[in-house]
């Protein structure tokens, strides 16, 4: 699965404006009591039960804040992890491992509730054709590791923004005017700024379906909110023409139900917006 959005620039972006916001002018209750050439060791211990996920967003914060802490990695991201499990050590500086240990925990929790919930839905839909994508219902400056987070669970990743593909939805068609005006003003404006972005395009009920349907030349039709008998018969209607979403109210009681409409893909905003983090710990040893 490619991951656009996942580069070392944006990567880094993040992990430094995370740094800053945490540390500031310094990290002072490491710098008051830790000796500046102190050494010390440290290692992530898992303390609860799932899929591990940001062990290499570790590696990449640990070298971001210092480039000599060495890590030493037991388990890798997406593996299955269990109550006592050491997923890596770090070795360097103790003020550094000190200073680094919170973000690296609050990314590494996170993640890893994500991807753990994420493999299980997966499960759930496991021998249908549909695929689990995400949202854009993330946390603010956080997406990048949310995002990465679902993919290491075996989730597909739906846009990542606003920029890199054109979703209409029910309040850009009520302002618009129509489903078909809302699509030709796509077409027009793309060709206009030499945009080549998928159009997906929302619908409530089987008429909007239809004028989707009519108007043609998008990509994706969205099923919001639809009980499974209805969106069985978009799924019809629609005759693999278009790739077809469900959207709204999946919850882990009907996703079974809802992928055996013969649905392509089914989105929950729930694989980041309302996980458990995991619990895990940076001890010294």
């Amino acid at each position: 699965m490619a991951l656009e959005y996942l580069t070392k620039k944006a990567l880094d972006q993040f992990i430094k404006a995370a740094i800053k916001e945490d540390v500031g002018d310094g990290d002072h209750s490491a710098l008051a009591c830790i000796p500046e050439n102190q050494e010390s060791k440290a290692q992530l211990l898992i303390k609860d039960e799932g899929i591990l996920a940001g062990v290499d967003m570790a590696k990449n914060i640990f070298s971001t804040y210092d480039p000599n802490l060495k890590i030493e990695t037991f388990m890798k991201d997406g593996d299955t992890m269990q109550k006592g499990d050491v997923a890596f050590k770090v070795y360097g500086s103790a003020r550094s491992i000190l200073t680094s240990e919170r973000l690296v925990l609050n990314c590494m929790q996170r993640m890893s509730g994500i991807a753990t919930y994420t493999d299980y839905l997966m499960t759930l839909i496991s021998g249908s054709k549909a695929q689990l994508l995400d949202t854009r219902k993330t946390t603010p400056n956080f997406r990048i590791a949310e995002k990465w987070a679902v993919s290491i669970g075996g989730g597909t990743n739906h846009r990542f923004g606003l920029y890199d593909m054109v979703m209409l939805k029910d309040n850009h068609i009520d302002y618009a005017g129509s489903i078909a005006k809302a699509i030709k003003a796509t077409k027009t404006y793309l060709k206009k700024n030499n945009k080549e972005l998928k159009i997906e395009v929302e619908t409530r009920n089987l008429d909007e379906v239809r004028q989707v349907i009519d108007a043609g030349g998008i990509d994706v039709i969205m099923l919001d909110n639809m009980m499974p008998s209805v969106m069985k018969e978009a799924v019809a209607m629609i005759k693999g023409q278009y790739k077809t979403e469900a959207s709204g109210g999946i919850t882990e009681k009907n996703i079974r139900e809802v992928a055996e409409c013969g649905i392509d893909f089914i989105s929950v905003g729930a694989l980041t917006h309302s996980v458990k983090s995991k619990d895990m710990s940076l001890k010294a040893f």
